[in-house]
């Protein structure tokens, strides 16, 4: 049991350095070519920082655990709001000024309504996994044409820049991409089969593990960058990359046990746990989109998110 518990943390910490990895070439690699850092953060940013969970997603559907998959993805969404967003509110105020994240907004409530509706039924067939993923791609060229309408004076695109790597030469750029597709997939196969062992050791079902210890640990990487963004006062990146990953957890990540074994699943997936995530990702809308006019997440609103969070936890256990 020790050994399982070390092998899947050693898997953890390699996947989220192997998706940074991936990032930071990936990155460096489109600056390189001429592609503008909007662009840049729109797509590639915000779809690395959702492929840990991308790849645990794949393999845990191919290891034949559906349920790890999807809650993994649901479970992804909902610390990333109530955990992540609310402890880096209770650090400091989020003040959402981006023309870009109130477009992005609505598109995250109209994709999360989307996944509450395919997993209504407790079953995710092949069709709903073929539109989500073609969805995926769909926002993704839609994100990128946003990406040259955006207001020169947007606050987004001076903290889009200050992130994108420079001056990184181009064979180091593809050896960090290389590294990220290789190490990704091998971490997250021994992650997601220590964890299966580990749920099972402990009579935990391979939904709940999905929506935890997965959930949590593939968001960590996300907490850390959040408190270090608004402690440099990139606001809207902080927000725009939660729901940029939010919105690929739900097109890319929900789509994978959908592809590759459509099934049937735990039937908290639709009677509670789907709820949870739309229920979140309403108060999320509304804290941006206040009566005031303030559009600001305070720490009071962070407080709601993290108790929300800690009852979501004591509910599943208990």
């Amino acid at each position: 049991m020790i050994t399982q518990i070390i092998i899947f943390l050693i898997g953890l910490g390699v996947l989220s350095w192997s998706a940074d990895k991936f990032v930071y070439g990936a990155s460096a690699l489109a600056k390189n070519y001429g592609v503008s850092p909007m662009m840049i953060g729109l797509t590639i940013v915000a779809m690395g920082s959702s492929a840990p969970e991308i790849v645990v997603s794949a393999t845990a559907s191919l290891n034949g655990n559906p349920d790890t998959a999807v809650g993994n993805a649901i479970g992804s969404n909902i610390t990333n709001i109530a955990l992540v967003l609310g402890i880096t509110a209770l650090i400091k105020p989020l003040f959402v000024s981006s023309t870009t994240l109130k477009r992005e907004l609505p598109v995250l409530l109209l994709v999360t309504l989307i996944g509450v509706y395919f997993l209504s039924d407790n079953y995710l067939s092949q069709a709903e996994g073929i539109i989500l993923i073609t969805l995926f791609v769909l926002v993704l060229a839609v994100m990128a044409w946003l990406s040259f309408k955006v207001e020169k004076n947007d606050p987004l695109i001076a903290e889009t820049e200050d992130e994108i790597p420079s001056n990184v030469p181009t064979k180091k750029a593809i050896m960090w991409v290389i590294v990220g597709l290789i190490m990704l997939p091998l971490s997250a196969h021994f992650l997601v089969e220590s964890a299966v062992y580990i749920a099972h050791f402990f009579g935990v079902s391979d939904l709940v593990i999905g929506l935890t210890i997965i959930a949590l640990g593939t968001s960590l990487p996300e907490l850390a960058a959040s408190i270090a963004g608004v402690r440099r006062g990139e606001d809207d990146l902080v927000i725009g990359n939660i729901i940029g990953s939010n919105i690929f957890n739900l097109l890319a990540v929900l789509a994978m046990p959908g592809l590759i074994i459509p099934s049937m699943l735990d039937i908290n997936v639709s009677a509670r746990d789907s709820y949870v995530m739309l229920g979140l990702t309403i108060l999320l809308f509304v804290f941006c989109f206040n009566l005031q006019g303030t559009r600001r997440i305070n720490r009071y609103e962070g407080g709601i998110f993290v108790l929300a969070f800690f009852a979501y936890q004591y509910m599943l256990f208990m």
